[in-house]
């Protein structure tokens, strides 16, 4: 993708990583009018993230979840295993209260959701920036229920079995995505995700693909609230 070749001490550069390009331009364009602020370049799939964040040394990076291939779960822990330094924060249209967890887990300093206001993302970008961690209040209160409840006192819902790319289809599968297009976005073989369909239909105790396909789409609406 094309980089800006700007440069400032004076302000923190962030990498944008999503692949909807009008997403990028509207980050680009929010960033780049802030004194503090301004992006490096930006990326629509993880390997060519990978290469730009390891030459540019972004201060930041702007990831969304989903991605064509790998996950950005799956781009938050390589930026971790290879020690890059940067810290990430997730800007997804995923629910926080299912993906902000996971994306602590794979190193994320911070998690917003793409239907907050833009003062809101401003604000995830300069505290992740800061060295401090940004989640909404009613997430932080969620895991601080969960730090201090004993094992059988915690709920969670019943999709937290899957595993981060499990969920990733499980999710495609519930907006009515069908094996072949799955395949496609997600750069697998359909001999891969039939497989992960199996162990879905497993894990959630499901009997056969109808029962898979209404569960998922019982889930699906659920996103943004």
């Amino acid at each position: 993708m094309e980089e800006q070749n700007k440069s400032s001490k004076a302000k923190k550069r962030i990498f944008i990583v999503d692949d909807h390009p009008i997403v990028r331009q509207g980050l680009t364009q929010l960033i780049n009018q802030e004194p503090d602020l301004m992006t490096c370049g930006e990326a629509e799939d993880t390997p060519s993230a990978l290469r730009a964040i390891e030459r540019l040394g972004p201060d930041l990076v702007i990831v969304d979840v989903s991605l064509k291939g790998r996950s950005g779960i799956e781009l938050i822990k390589e930026i971790k295993l290879l020690g890059l330094g940067m810290p990430v924060v997730v800007l997804s249209m995923h629910r926080e209260s299912l993906y902000a967890e996971r994306a602590l887990r794979a190193g994320a300093k911070g998690y917003i959701m793409k239907q907050e206001a833009s003062e809101k993302v401003i604000e995830a970008i300069r505290k992740v920036v800061a060295g401090k961690i940004y989640l909404s209040e009613k997430m932080s209160d969620m895991l601080l229920d969960r730090a201090f409840s004993s094992p059988s006192e915690m709920k969670g819902e019943p999709i937290d079995v899957l595993s981060d790319r499990e969920l990733e289809i499980f999710y495609l599968i519930g907006y009515g995505f069908k094996t072949k297009k799955i395949a496609d976005k997600l750069n697998l073989s359909a001999k891969t995700v039939e497989t992960y369909r199996g162990r879905i239909k497993e894990k959630l105790k499901l009997k056969d693909s109808e029962e898979l396909l209404q569960s998922a789409i019982q889930w699906a609406p659920r996103e943004g609230e």
